[in-house]
């Protein structure tokens, strides 16, 4: 991705959020020079990979194969290793419409999405096989705002605002915005967006930047390369 495209959906993203009565944290507006001269402060927001997150998984076409993400705070996965402490971290997505964010499960992380506002999130669902791997020919089980709904392999789940599916690791699982573009939250485990992602064909989790304009500010697949 260009990152002057990348900026492009910085603003847009920010102004979709704040059209729901939604606010990003103040450190999501700072430049790449302020991030480096705060760096000590920041230091928990680095380690915790909190911000921005815009990817196309690395296939170059972000409209039709895309998700914006901001990770607004991320627990420790000592904390979650030893069951006590900050074991919980906290997403906003936005899924445009039609544009597919990829079938994929984790091993570690359970999570709650939850339509925030817009059109409607379209899910579709996938069991395991009984090595964990994903299945075309298993349901499963899933909770919709605590109520259990079973699901057929393949079955897409049509979420509108207000509503939530918890998935549990070994729930395959792929989205995007149905008759329009949807603001999601997501409440979790630990989030590791490096080791935790497990997709069902091989593709990259993040973007592959093409320097054409300077960040306007850094995502965080940025903070190792910009911060070190």
């Amino acid at each position: 991705m260009k990152r002057s495209r990348v900026n492009e959906i910085m603003d847009a993203a920010d102004e979709f959020i704040r059209s729901f009565g939604f606010a990003l944290p103040p450190f999501a507006y700072w430049t790449p020079d302020e991030f480096r001269t705060r760096r000590d402060v920041a230091r928990r927001v680095i380690e915790a990979r909190m911000g921005w997150d815009i990817t196309d998984y690395g296939q170059g076409d972000f409209d039709k194969l895309g998700l914006f993400l901001f990770t607004l705070r991320n627990g420790s996965l000592e904390d979650l290793k030893r069951g006590g402490g900050m074991c919980y971290a906290e997403k906003l997505l936005i899924s445009r419409q039609d544009q597919l964010s990829p079938c994929h499960t984790h091993v570690i992380k359970a999570e709650d999405i939850i339509n925030r506002g817009g059109a409607t999130l379209a899910v579709k669902l996938n069991g395991s096989d009984d090595q964990g791997r994903f299945a075309e020919d298993r349901g499963g089980v899933v909770r919709c705002d605590g109520i259990e709904r079973p699901f057929g392999p393949g079955e897409v789940l049509l979420l509108k605002p207000g509503e939530s599916v918890t998935l549990m690791p070994g729930d395959w699982h792929a989205f995007w915005g149905e008759g329009g573009d949807v603001l999601i939250g997501e409440v979790s485990t630990v989030n590791d967006d490096l080791t935790d992602n497990v997709f069902v064909t091989e593709i990259g989790r993040f973007a592959d930047i093409n320097e054409d304009v300077r960040p306007k500010h850094l995502l965080v697949s940025d903070y190792d390369t910009w911060l070190s």
